[in-house]
């Protein structure tokens, strides 16, 4: 199964214009299910050997949601080897999927992003890199991978908005707002030529060293408002584009609005956030309503 396992890969990232993460991932879910099944041909898969897979998953303490995610990989997988004529049956196809419950993102209210977006900070370089981020992230509600890769020719903070390759290569349009343009223009006006050390480099927000921003080091940095700003809640860079997300919604923004600034192939993927507004006006009502 290992050819085929190659050329489903190949697939993905030629003809589906997947992305080299997504690639990835479906090679790790797939190659822990070809070892599963031993050595079979496509032929000789059933639907209980895909069934006994997930409950091998189960027994093994994988949450729902990636034993989720794993049937969708296999699905994929059979899906193309029915059509590519390498078998004539998709064992997956009377598969249902693990029922779970739903874990809705985690979200801040607007006081506390005020809090962390005001968290103390001087005029060095640093600290204004770090509030340009921050405010960034929340004004676009970009994912951190597509903070990090922007480069200056992707930002237009005259015109107020950006250009961004997201998931599966796709570009598209993101509006900035004000406060978050003026927080981008100090930073280029005062701190990126510093960070930059007489180097060259492409990529809008830099390191002490010269060089790209990373993951990992963002993080850093949201931790570290956090802690200035007293937001005591869970936090993680994606936190703040749930949130963006959910602000939106929550003062009357359309759910395609959402979705394409988002940049979601589906639009099932952004209706999460009804569900997070919704959890919120019952929390509301329940503590403000006489009789909530």
């Amino acid at each position: 199964m290992d050819r085929y396992l190659d050329l489903f890969l190949n697939y993905l990232l030629v003809e589906k214009g997947a992305s080299a993460n997504t690639v990835a991932a479906y090679s790790r879910d797939l190659t822990r299910y070809l070892g599963f099944l031993g050595e079979r041909s496509p032929g000789e898969i059933r639907s209980g050997d895909v069934a006994g897979y997930l409950t091998h998953l189960k027994g093994a303490g994988i949450a729902p949601r990636s034993r989720a995610r794993a049937l969708s990989a296999l699905r994929m997988l059979h899906r193309f080897l029915v059509v590519e004529g390498y078998c004539e049956v998709n064992p997956t196809s009377i598969i249902e999927a693990p029922k779970g419950v739903h874990k809705l993102p985690s979200v801040l209210s607007n006081r506390q992003v005020e809090a962390l977006l005001a968290a103390p900070l001087d005029n060095g370089a640093i600290e204004l890199r770090d509030a340009a981020m921050l405010e960034l992230l929340y004004a676009t509600g970009l994912r951190v991978s597509e903070l990090v890769g922007l480069s200056l020719a992707e930002v237009n903070v005259a015109a107020g908005y950006l250009m961004t390759i997201g998931k599966g290569d796709k570009e598209r349009l993101v509006p900035i707002g004000a406060s978050a343009c003026r927080s981008v223009a100090r930073y280029l006006d005062a701190a990126r030529g510093e960070l930059l050390r007489g180097r060259s480099c492409s990529r809008l927000f830099l390191s002490r060293l010269g060089d790209g921003m990373t993951r990992q080091a963002f993080w850093n940095i949201v931790k570290k408002r956090a802690q200035q700003a007293g937001v005591q809640s869970h936090l993680s860079p994606h936190t703040l584009r749930h949130s963006f997300a959910t602000h939106l919604l929550e003062n009357g923004a359309d759910l395609r609005s959402v979705q394409m600034m988002l940049g979601h192939a589906d639009l099932s993927s952004t209706q999460i956030y009804t569900h997070v507004t919704r959890e919120r006006l019952k929390r509301l009502h329940s503590e403000f309503h006489p009789r909530g």
